[in-house]
């Protein structure tokens, strides 16, 4: 399910909010891929900042999308999580 959200949200170029641990994070979702541990993870930037983040899937919980808000994507150079 959770894929399936973010796919929508980076083909609409929306944001998304959700919580990771116990951490409200809102970000312009890029990629969805799997980690040198073999884990799935999505790379999204974070609002109010030119952070690319990696966050793992199992960590993420309570996913909104924010429809009212797009974004214009990046294109993310060498990050590693």
């Amino acid at each position: 399910m959770k894929s399936k959200i973010f796919k929508s949200a980076i083909n609409n170029r929306n944001r998304i909010k959700f919580l990771y641990g116990l951490k409200e994070i809102i970000i312009e979702p890029l990629y969805i891929t799997k980690n040198g541990k073999g884990k799935k993870v999505l790379y999204g930037k974070i609002i109010g900042t030119n952070e690319i983040k990696c966050f793992e899937y199992e960590k993420i919980a309570n996913i909104k999308t924010l429809n009212y808000q797009r974004f214009s994507p990046i294109i993310p150079i060498n990050n590693t999580c």
